[in-house]
Protein backbone atom coordinates (compact mmCIF):
# COMPACT_ATOMS: atom_id res chain seq x y z
CA UNK A 1 0.00 0.00 0.00
CA UNK A 2 1.12 3.10 -0.87
CA UNK A 3 1.40 6.00 1.33
CA UNK A 4 1.10 9.90 1.81
CA UNK A 5 2.00 12.20 4.88
CA UNK A 6 -0.02 12.47 8.63
CA UNK A 7 -0.97 15.18 10.62
CA UNK A 8 -2.86 14.71 13.83
CA UNK A 9 -5.94 16.92 14.81
CA UNK A 10 -8.72 16.65 17.38
CA UNK A 11 -11.60 16.21 14.30
CA UNK A 12 -9.32 13.91 13.04
CA UNK A 13 -9.42 11.73 16.25
CA UNK A 14 -13.00 11.75 16.33
CA UNK A 15 -13.16 10.81 12.70
CA UNK A 16 -10.35 8.29 11.94
CA UNK A 17 -7.46 8.49 14.71
CA UNK A 18 -5.54 10.69 12.10
CA UNK A 19 -6.20 12.86 8.96
CA UNK A 20 -4.38 13.60 6.13
CA UNK A 21 -2.70 17.06 6.01
CA UNK A 22 -3.35 19.49 2.74
CA UNK A 23 0.31 18.56 1.36
CA UNK A 24 1.10 20.09 -2.24
CA UNK A 25 3.45 17.25 -3.31
CA UNK A 26 5.91 20.23 -3.46
CA UNK A 27 9.33 18.07 -3.54
CA UNK A 28 9.37 14.34 -3.47
CA UNK A 29 11.23 12.77 -0.89
CA UNK A 30 13.26 10.48 -2.53
CA UNK A 31 14.44 12.52 -5.95
CA UNK A 32 14.13 16.08 -4.13
CA UNK A 33 12.59 17.34 -7.73
CA UNK A 34 8.83 19.22 -7.50
CA UNK A 35 6.57 17.19 -8.52
CA UNK A 36 4.03 19.40 -8.87
CA UNK A 37 5.48 21.71 -10.57
CA UNK A 38 6.06 18.99 -13.01
CA UNK A 39 2.61 17.93 -13.09
CA UNK A 40 0.87 21.36 -13.44
CA UNK A 41 3.94 23.13 -16.40
CA UNK A 42 6.11 21.02 -17.85
CA UNK A 43 5.82 20.08 -21.28
CA UNK A 44 8.99 18.23 -21.91
CA UNK A 45 9.82 20.77 -24.59
CA UNK A 46 6.70 19.36 -26.71
CA UNK A 47 3.14 20.65 -27.70
CA UNK A 48 2.38 22.47 -24.59
CA UNK A 49 0.63 19.60 -22.86
CA UNK A 50 1.21 19.01 -19.28
CA UNK A 51 -0.13 16.13 -16.89
CA UNK A 52 -2.81 18.59 -15.79
CA UNK A 53 -4.19 19.36 -19.34
CA UNK A 54 -5.66 15.89 -19.45
CA UNK A 55 -6.17 15.03 -15.56
CA UNK A 56 -7.68 18.38 -14.05
CA UNK A 57 -10.51 18.23 -12.06
CA UNK A 58 -11.80 14.85 -11.18
CA UNK A 59 -8.79 13.83 -13.01
CA UNK A 60 -9.51 13.63 -16.69
CA UNK A 61 -11.35 15.72 -19.18
CA UNK A 62 -15.77 15.12 -19.64
CA UNK A 63 -17.31 16.61 -23.16
CA UNK A 64 -18.39 19.41 -21.38
CA UNK A 65 -15.16 20.18 -19.68
CA UNK A 66 -13.48 20.30 -23.62
CA UNK A 67 -16.68 21.99 -25.24
CA UNK A 68 -16.64 24.49 -22.66
CA UNK A 69 -12.28 25.40 -23.23
CA UNK A 70 -12.82 24.74 -27.12
CA UNK A 71 -15.39 27.45 -27.11
CA UNK A 72 -12.73 29.60 -25.21
CA UNK A 73 -9.63 28.66 -26.33
CA UNK A 74 -10.01 26.60 -29.53
CA UNK A 75 -5.97 26.66 -29.38
CA UNK A 76 -5.44 25.16 -26.10
CA UNK A 77 -3.00 22.17 -25.49
CA UNK A 78 -6.02 20.06 -25.29
CA UNK A 79 -6.66 20.19 -28.83
CA UNK A 80 -3.64 19.33 -30.29
CA UNK A 81 -3.40 17.46 -34.23
CA UNK A 82 -2.28 13.69 -32.70
CA UNK A 83 -5.93 13.41 -30.68
CA UNK A 84 -8.14 14.83 -33.49
CA UNK A 85 -10.19 12.99 -35.34
CA UNK A 86 -7.83 12.13 -38.22
CA UNK A 87 -4.73 12.55 -36.65
CA UNK A 88 -3.54 15.56 -38.05
CA UNK A 89 -5.79 18.64 -37.11
CA UNK A 90 -8.56 18.66 -39.24
CA UNK A 91 -11.03 18.03 -36.76
CA UNK A 92 -12.15 17.82 -33.23
CA UNK A 93 -16.10 16.15 -33.15
CA UNK A 94 -14.63 13.36 -31.47
CA UNK A 95 -12.90 15.11 -28.48
CA UNK A 96 -15.58 17.18 -28.74
CA UNK A 97 -18.31 15.22 -28.27
CA UNK A 98 -16.60 12.18 -26.57
CA UNK A 99 -13.38 13.05 -24.48
CA UNK A 100 -11.67 10.46 -26.42
CA UNK A 101 -7.81 10.73 -27.41
CA UNK A 102 -5.79 8.73 -29.98
CA UNK A 103 -4.33 5.40 -28.55
CA UNK A 104 -1.92 3.34 -30.66
CA UNK A 105 -1.51 -0.08 -29.16
CA UNK A 106 1.75 -2.34 -30.34
CA UNK A 107 -0.26 -5.76 -32.42
CA UNK A 108 1.33 -8.98 -30.75
CA UNK A 109 3.85 -10.36 -32.94
CA UNK A 110 1.08 -12.87 -34.11
CA UNK A 111 -1.45 -10.42 -34.91
CA UNK A 112 -2.36 -8.79 -38.21
CA UNK A 113 -5.59 -6.74 -39.20
CA UNK A 114 -7.18 -7.96 -41.96
CA UNK A 115 -7.72 -4.94 -43.76
CA UNK A 116 -3.86 -3.96 -43.33
CA UNK A 117 -1.53 -6.63 -43.12
CA UNK A 118 1.34 -4.69 -43.13
CA UNK A 119 0.47 -2.92 -39.57
CA UNK A 120 2.39 -3.75 -36.84
CA UNK A 121 0.05 -1.18 -34.26
CA UNK A 122 -3.32 -0.44 -34.29
CA UNK A 123 -5.18 3.10 -33.38
CA UNK A 124 -8.39 3.74 -30.72
CA UNK A 125 -10.13 6.37 -29.50
CA UNK A 126 -10.33 5.86 -25.90
CA UNK A 127 -11.45 7.52 -22.62
CA UNK A 128 -8.37 9.60 -20.80
CA UNK A 129 -7.92 7.52 -17.56
CA UNK A 130 -8.98 8.77 -14.26
CA UNK A 131 -6.30 10.01 -11.41
CA UNK A 132 -8.60 9.99 -8.82
CA UNK A 133 -8.15 7.74 -6.19
CA UNK A 134 -6.33 5.27 -8.99
CA UNK A 135 -2.35 6.54 -7.99
CA UNK A 136 -2.22 5.67 -4.82
CA UNK A 137 -4.71 2.20 -4.27
CA UNK A 138 -4.42 0.46 -7.25
CA UNK A 139 -1.48 -1.43 -8.76
CA UNK A 140 -2.53 -1.71 -12.83
CA UNK A 141 -2.79 1.21 -14.97
CA UNK A 142 -4.55 2.35 -17.85
CA UNK A 143 -8.24 0.48 -19.25
CA UNK A 144 -5.99 -2.32 -21.07
CA UNK A 145 -3.69 -2.66 -18.21
CA UNK A 146 -0.50 -2.37 -20.15
CA UNK A 147 1.28 0.14 -17.34
CA UNK A 148 2.43 -1.49 -14.08
CA UNK A 149 3.43 1.84 -12.45
CA UNK A 150 2.80 5.00 -12.36
CA UNK A 151 6.07 5.93 -14.06
CA UNK A 152 5.83 4.00 -16.62
CA UNK A 153 2.29 5.22 -17.10
CA UNK A 154 3.93 9.08 -17.05
CA UNK A 155 6.87 7.72 -19.69
CA UNK A 156 3.93 6.94 -22.09
CA UNK A 157 1.76 9.43 -21.49
CA UNK A 158 4.59 12.03 -22.36
CA UNK A 159 5.44 10.01 -25.85
CA UNK A 160 2.48 9.58 -26.80
CA UNK A 161 0.76 12.53 -26.33
CA UNK A 162 3.27 15.43 -25.62
CA UNK A 163 5.34 15.13 -28.68
CA UNK A 164 7.88 15.86 -26.20
CA UNK A 165 11.29 17.50 -27.01
CA UNK A 166 13.30 15.54 -24.48
CA UNK A 167 12.66 12.56 -22.31
CA UNK A 168 11.62 12.61 -18.62
CA UNK A 169 14.31 12.07 -16.50
CA UNK A 170 14.21 8.95 -13.82
CA UNK A 171 13.62 11.48 -11.10
CA UNK A 172 10.88 13.52 -12.82
CA UNK A 173 8.75 10.49 -13.52
CA UNK A 174 9.03 9.64 -9.53
CA UNK A 175 8.45 13.42 -8.46
CA UNK A 176 5.30 12.84 -11.08
CA UNK A 177 4.22 9.38 -9.08
CA UNK A 178 5.18 10.76 -6.44
CA UNK A 179 2.48 14.32 -6.41
CA UNK A 180 -0.30 11.94 -7.85
CA UNK A 181 -0.53 10.37 -4.50
CA UNK A 182 -0.74 13.38 -2.32
CA UNK A 183 -4.67 14.28 -1.21
CA UNK A 184 -6.01 16.32 -4.70
CA UNK A 185 -5.72 13.09 -5.62
CA UNK A 186 -8.20 11.05 -3.42
CA UNK A 187 -12.02 11.24 -3.51
CA UNK A 188 -12.83 11.38 -0.30
CA UNK A 189 -11.10 10.94 3.68
CA UNK A 190 -11.82 7.24 3.86
CA UNK A 191 -9.58 6.58 1.18
CA UNK A 192 -7.35 8.73 2.25
CA UNK A 193 -7.45 6.93 5.55
CA UNK A 194 -6.92 3.34 3.57
CA UNK A 195 -4.24 4.77 1.29
CA UNK A 196 -1.88 5.37 4.72
CA UNK A 197 -3.04 1.62 6.29
CA UNK A 198 -5.96 2.16 8.00
CA UNK A 199 -9.19 0.13 7.66
CA UNK A 200 -10.70 -1.43 4.41
CA UNK A 201 -13.36 1.68 3.10
CA UNK A 202 -16.47 0.08 3.88
CA UNK A 203 -20.06 0.26 2.00
CA UNK A 204 -22.69 3.48 3.25
CA UNK A 205 -25.74 2.32 4.99
CA UNK A 206 -28.06 4.23 2.46
CA UNK A 207 -30.43 6.45 4.36
CA UNK A 208 -33.38 7.12 1.33
CA UNK A 209 -35.42 3.97 0.46
CA UNK A 210 -33.68 3.91 -3.01
CA UNK A 211 -30.16 3.79 -1.52
CA UNK A 212 -31.02 0.97 0.57
CA UNK A 213 -32.53 -1.05 -2.20
CA UNK A 214 -29.60 -0.06 -4.40
CA UNK A 215 -26.75 -1.26 -1.64
CA UNK A 216 -28.50 -5.02 -2.11
CA UNK A 217 -26.83 -5.03 -5.82
CA UNK A 218 -23.33 -3.96 -4.35
CA UNK A 219 -23.43 -5.95 -1.25
CA UNK A 220 -20.71 -9.24 -1.74
CA UNK A 221 -23.19 -12.30 -2.10
CA UNK A 222 -24.82 -13.97 -4.73
CA UNK A 223 -27.55 -11.92 -4.83
CA UNK A 224 -25.46 -9.11 -5.05
CA UNK A 225 -25.00 -9.06 -8.56
CA UNK A 226 -23.30 -5.64 -9.05
CA UNK A 227 -20.40 -6.92 -6.61
CA UNK A 228 -19.84 -10.15 -8.95
CA UNK A 229 -16.90 -7.89 -10.80
CA UNK A 230 -16.64 -4.92 -7.93
CA UNK A 231 -15.62 -6.36 -4.95
CA UNK A 232 -12.41 -5.92 -2.53
CA UNK A 233 -11.85 -2.97 -0.65
CA UNK A 234 -11.77 -1.04 -3.81
CA UNK A 235 -14.59 -2.37 -5.24
CA UNK A 236 -12.69 -3.20 -8.73
CA UNK A 237 -12.02 -7.12 -8.51
CA UNK A 238 -14.09 -9.72 -8.99
CA UNK A 239 -15.85 -12.00 -6.36
CA UNK A 240 -16.14 -15.63 -5.44
CA UNK A 241 -19.70 -15.87 -6.82
CA UNK A 242 -18.97 -14.65 -9.96
CA UNK A 243 -18.54 -18.12 -12.09
CA UNK A 244 -15.27 -20.25 -13.32
CA UNK A 245 -13.03 -19.36 -14.52
CA UNK A 246 -13.09 -16.05 -13.21
CA UNK A 247 -11.67 -16.56 -9.75
CA UNK A 248 -11.88 -14.22 -6.49
CA UNK A 249 -9.80 -11.27 -7.00
CA UNK A 250 -9.52 -11.12 -11.34
CA UNK A 251 -8.89 -7.54 -12.56
CA UNK A 252 -9.87 -7.65 -15.94
CA UNK A 253 -13.69 -8.95 -17.12
CA UNK A 254 -15.67 -7.80 -20.21
CA UNK A 255 -19.21 -5.60 -19.58
CA UNK A 256 -19.51 -5.76 -23.13
CA UNK A 257 -18.70 -2.44 -24.03
CA UNK A 258 -16.83 -3.41 -27.13
CA UNK A 259 -19.67 -5.76 -28.24
CA UNK A 260 -22.40 -3.76 -28.01
CA UNK A 261 -19.90 -1.03 -29.22
CA UNK A 262 -22.34 2.00 -28.33
CA UNK A 263 -19.57 4.64 -29.11
CA UNK A 264 -20.10 3.36 -32.88
CA UNK A 265 -15.88 2.73 -33.15
CA UNK A 266 -15.16 1.01 -36.42
CA UNK A 267 -15.03 -2.47 -36.03
CA UNK A 268 -11.81 -4.14 -37.45
CA UNK A 269 -10.99 -7.60 -37.77
CA UNK A 270 -7.98 -8.77 -35.93
CA UNK A 271 -6.07 -12.05 -37.44
CA UNK A 272 -4.02 -14.50 -35.03
CA UNK A 273 -1.85 -16.79 -36.00
CA UNK A 274 -1.22 -19.82 -34.09
CA UNK A 275 2.05 -20.69 -35.39
CA UNK A 276 0.42 -24.56 -36.39
CA UNK A 277 -0.76 -23.73 -39.98
CA UNK A 278 -3.95 -22.56 -37.85
CA UNK A 279 -5.17 -18.96 -37.05
CA UNK A 280 -8.92 -17.36 -35.72
CA UNK A 281 -10.53 -14.02 -36.01
CA UNK A 282 -10.82 -11.49 -33.78
CA UNK A 283 -13.55 -9.18 -34.70
CA UNK A 284 -13.95 -5.82 -32.21
CA UNK A 285 -13.79 -2.22 -32.54
CA UNK A 286 -11.62 -2.66 -29.85
CA UNK A 287 -9.94 -5.75 -28.61
CA UNK A 288 -8.42 -4.13 -24.77
CA UNK A 289 -6.63 -6.57 -23.06
CA UNK A 290 -6.22 -9.20 -26.10
CA UNK A 291 -3.20 -6.60 -27.41
CA UNK A 292 -1.31 -6.52 -24.13
CA UNK A 293 -1.57 -10.14 -23.67
CA UNK A 294 -1.62 -11.76 -27.20
CA UNK A 295 -4.24 -14.05 -25.84
CA UNK A 296 -7.33 -14.03 -28.08
CA UNK A 297 -9.48 -15.75 -25.12
CA UNK A 298 -8.73 -11.80 -23.40
CA UNK A 299 -10.71 -9.97 -26.12
CA UNK A 300 -12.42 -7.41 -25.41
CA UNK A 301 -11.48 -7.36 -21.55
CA UNK A 302 -10.41 -4.22 -19.52
CA UNK A 303 -9.45 -3.33 -16.80
CA UNK A 304 -12.40 -3.64 -13.85
CA UNK A 305 -11.99 0.08 -12.39
CA UNK A 306 -12.67 1.11 -8.88
CA UNK A 307 -16.52 2.46 -7.86
CA UNK A 308 -15.55 4.48 -5.48
CA UNK A 309 -15.52 7.89 -6.76
CA UNK A 310 -16.85 6.83 -9.55
CA UNK A 311 -20.00 9.31 -10.09
CA UNK A 312 -17.67 12.56 -9.81
CA UNK A 313 -15.37 10.69 -12.75
CA UNK A 314 -18.21 10.57 -15.92
CA UNK A 315 -18.51 9.32 -18.71
CA UNK A 316 -17.79 6.02 -18.12
CA UNK A 317 -15.96 2.82 -19.90
CA UNK A 318 -12.79 2.91 -21.73
CA UNK A 319 -14.66 4.36 -24.96
CA UNK A 320 -17.00 6.58 -22.60
CA UNK A 321 -19.93 5.49 -24.18
CA UNK A 322 -21.88 5.88 -21.31
CA UNK A 323 -22.23 9.55 -20.92
CA UNK A 324 -24.80 10.11 -18.10
CA UNK A 325 -25.38 7.49 -14.93
CA UNK A 326 -28.71 6.78 -16.48
CA UNK A 327 -26.82 5.58 -19.27
CA UNK A 328 -24.37 3.62 -17.79
CA UNK A 329 -27.38 1.45 -15.58
CA UNK A 330 -29.02 1.26 -19.15
CA UNK A 331 -25.83 -0.19 -20.28
CA UNK A 332 -25.78 -3.03 -17.57
CA UNK A 333 -29.17 -3.46 -18.03
CA UNK A 334 -28.60 -4.54 -21.62
CA UNK A 335 -25.84 -6.82 -20.36
CA UNK A 336 -27.82 -8.24 -18.02
CA UNK A 337 -30.51 -9.09 -20.30
CA UNK A 338 -27.12 -11.14 -22.42
CA UNK A 339 -25.70 -12.83 -19.64
CA UNK A 340 -28.71 -13.84 -16.93
CA UNK A 341 -31.51 -13.45 -19.28
CA UNK A 342 -33.21 -10.60 -17.77
CA UNK A 343 -32.76 -6.88 -17.81
CA UNK A 344 -33.35 -4.55 -15.11
CA UNK A 345 -36.51 -2.10 -14.13
CA UNK A 346 -36.12 1.17 -14.67
CA UNK A 347 -37.07 1.30 -10.25
CA UNK A 348 -33.64 -0.89 -10.22
CA UNK A 349 -31.43 1.02 -12.62
CA UNK A 350 -32.76 4.47 -10.68
CA UNK A 351 -31.78 2.96 -6.88
CA UNK A 352 -28.78 1.51 -8.49
CA UNK A 353 -27.90 5.38 -9.21
CA UNK A 354 -29.04 6.62 -6.11
CA UNK A 355 -26.64 4.18 -4.63
CA UNK A 356 -23.60 4.62 -6.84
CA UNK A 357 -23.71 8.58 -5.77
CA UNK A 358 -23.00 7.53 -2.56
CA UNK A 359 -19.82 5.52 -3.04
CA UNK A 360 -17.12 8.66 -2.43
Amino acid sequence: MKTIGWSCSVLALALFGCAVTEDDGTVSQESGVNGKKLFEQETFGGNGRTCQTCHDKAGSVSPADAQQLFAHHPNAPLFRSIDSDDGVGNSYSKLLADATIRVTIPLPANWSLADDPAARSVTFRRAIPTTLNVPSLDDIFMADGRNDSLESQALGAVNSHYQPGRQPSSAELAAIADHQQTNKFFSSNQLKHYANGGDEPTLPAGKSAAEKRGRKWFVRSAAGVCSHCHAGPMLNETSEFLQAPFPAGTRFFTAFVSEFNKAGAPVRTFIVDHGDGTSENVVSPDPGRALITGNPLDQNFFRIPTLWGSAKTGPWFHDNSAKTLADLAQHYSDYFVIVLGVGLTAQEQSDIVAYLKLLD
